[in-house]
């Protein structure tokens, strides 16, 4: 009969307190092949780029002078890098009971879950990336793939109890059974992960460094928890360290002026890994606090994303060939054309200063609503390289903001 915890927060169930050494050993490993699988793909990915080139699996960067062309979807290296290496490790944590003693299948099935949801989201990140599906399959895929995930969480917990913050016990109790929503819940988390982190792209090294900063971020809060709590903790670690590795050597060659395109592929790889340990290691909400940035990105894109207002195709930041530096890109269309939801968001946009406006009679001109182009226009025309670090620096700043909120603010809210 499983127990009632609180799924929505970091309450986890009781688990038998383990020796620093049997925890620490594992840790260990994975971290040593961490090391070695950074040192093997960083070699790898310049041996693959000729053949994704061949492959037809390549892209012009519009930000550059140039007309070279750079390897798509490398992404799926990285990827199959990091699933080898948590293969190989699948028999390190659970080496003390192989030889003897009670088995932990729980433990056991949760591994392989998370692992298959992320196999399953590379597959079709990929098939992304070769295909060019449209929008509504890149909702659709991430909510299939983490079918396993729920499926395991069902059989393993079936909690659905949360409890009520402080503001609102009075009204609704101590605590509250979501039922089915909870599982809803989960499945859009898997979906606004994979997506959040695609929407917030388009310059040389920037989805895998707003990546690597998260999971850097999820690693920390781990290491912080894991005293406390066991093998959830545990587990979300032994993700985070080889994922850090593999995407650190994807950066290295994704940095301005990026050798290699990380495609769609490695937005759902890094999202489909992120809900998974917040889920499984139930950190849900935490994991959403470090998604600050993408976040606001999205609820500013949501106006265009939804055309309520007129989207172009690419909302990347236009590049001025004469400076060398990016500049905000515009989208122009007629405020006849806009509904009245649409023309209300224009004007709390215009109102707190988030948008670019130029009328001239009926016909408008704004900056396409990205956090990207948003940057740009409180900050000028900006090189590649330095935006990047401006946004990689937004990410830091708005994770030490996640780690306020998660410690000393929530004791606010929470017993």
């Amino acid at each position: 009969m499983a127990r009632a915890y609180d799924g929505l927060d970091d309450d986890e169930l009781d688990a038998e307190p383990e020796t620093p050494w049997k925890m620490l050993l594992p840790m260990i490993i994975n971290a040593l092949m961490s090391i070695g699988v950074y040192l093997t793909t960083v070699r790898l990915i310049p041996k693959l780029r000729d053949k994704f080139i061949k492959a037809n699996l390549f892209g012009i960067d519009m930000s550059k002078t140039t007309q070279d062309k750079v390897p798509e979807a490398i992404g799926v290296v990285c990827g199959c890098m990091f699933l080898i290496t948590m293969f190989l490790f699948i028999p390190i944590p659970f080496s003390d009971t192989l030889t003897g003693g009670q088995f932990p299948h729980h433990e056991f099935v949760e591994l392989i879950a998370a692992l298959l949801s992320i196999c399953c989201m590379l597959l079709l990140g990929f098939a992304d990336d070769v295909l060019d599906l449209r929008w509504r399959h890149k909702l659709l895929l991430p909510t299939v793939a983490s079918l396993p995930l729920l499926m395991v969480y069902y059989v393993n917990y079936n909690s659905t109890t949360i409890v009520v913050p402080k503001p609102f016990r009075e009204y609704l109790g101590m605590t509250v059974n979501l039922g089915i929503l909870y599982y809803v819940y989960m499945g859009m988390l898997a979906v606004f992960c994979t997506n959040a982190i695609n929407i917030l792209a388009g310059v040389n090294g920037l989805e895998v460094g707003q990546s690597i900063v998260i999971a850097a971020s999820i690693l920390l809060f781990n290491f912080v928890e894991v005293d406390a709590k066991t093998w959830t903790h545990q587990m979300s670690i032994y993700f985070m360290m080889p994922y850090i590795a593999t995407s650190a050597a994807l950066l290295k060659h994704n940095w301005y002026p990026s050798k290699v395109f990380v495609g769609d592929t490695f937005c759902y790889l890094s999202g489909m890994t992120f809900a998974v340990v917040g889920i499984l290691g139930h950190f849900s909400k935490t994991t959403l606090l470090f998604f600050i940035p993408q976040v606001f990105n999205f609820l500013y894109s949501v106006p265009q994303l939804f055309h309520l207002v007129p989207c172009p195709r690419h909302r990347l930041p236009k590049f001025n060939s004469k400076t060398d530096k990016l500049e905000m890109s515009c989208t122009r269309f007629n405020v006849r054309d806009v509904g009245c939801v649409g023309r209300m968001i224009l004007y709390l946009f215009r109102a707190f200063g988030l948008i670019k406006w130029h009328a001239k009679g009926d016909e408008v001109i704004t900056n396409n609503f990205t956090l990207i182009n948003l940057v740009l226009k409180l900050k000028g025309p900006t090189h590649e390289a330095k935006l990047t670090s401006i946004l990689i620096g937004i990410q830091i700043a708005c994770t030490c903001l996640a780690f306020a909120i998660r410690y000393p603010l929530a004791h606010h809210f929470y017993d």
